[in-house]
């Protein structure tokens, strides 16, 4: 499922063009933020894109939390593929409304998705500190979902900056 959800995501960047396209710029969300003047910093949009990205994280692992209370199959893969689509979107809806320059967008993008890069740190910081809670655990099942945790963030980490960084070349 991870392999296929990697793939997924870089097909998702090739034809990243084509799906911009498809969101209108006279959506009432884009146009109150283009003509927020807060939006039009790159550092103040950028902590936005960071606090946007940590509260759909921590939304989405509280909601995984409940559901492993509950015993039905599959939901927390539907509800992790959502989370996906949705902060995606987000992305998308947040390139179309900014305006600067590509230094300044670059910025932006650095900012905002440099919440993933600190989780990817935090990942690598308990993968190896990792230590058995007694003498003969094994803490084989929990350093793979640490690698699978730090493959994860570094995609969306990937994923965000060429969203927000690059966007279609005649924008």
């Amino acid at each position: 499922i991870l392999f296929i959800g990697i793939v997924a995501i870089f097909v998702f960047l090739l034809f990243k063009n084509s799906l911009m396209e498809k969101i209108n710029v006279d959506y009432k969300m884009i146009q109150k933020m283009k003509h927020a003047t807060w939006f039009q910093s790159h550092w103040r949009t950028g902590v936005f894109l960071f606090f946007i990205n940590a509260v759909l994280f921590f939304l989405v692992g509280f909601i995984l939390y409940l559901l492993a209370y509950f015993i039905i199959p599959f939901v927390h893969v539907i509800i992790m593929l959502l989370a996906v689509i949705v902060s995606v979107c987000f992305w998308m809806i947040i390139s179309k409304s900014w305006q600067g320059s590509k230094a300044n967008r670059f910025k932006v993008g650095l900012v905002g998705s440099s919440f993933y890069i600190i989780l990817s740190l935090v990942f690598v910081y308990r993968l190896m500190t990792l230590k058995p809670s007694y003498p003969v655990e094994d803490t084989f099942m929990e350093s793979i979902g640490l690698i699978f945790g730090i493959i994860v963030t570094m995609v969306a980490f990937i994923t965000c900056f060429i969203i927000i960084a690059f966007p279609k070349s005649n924008n």
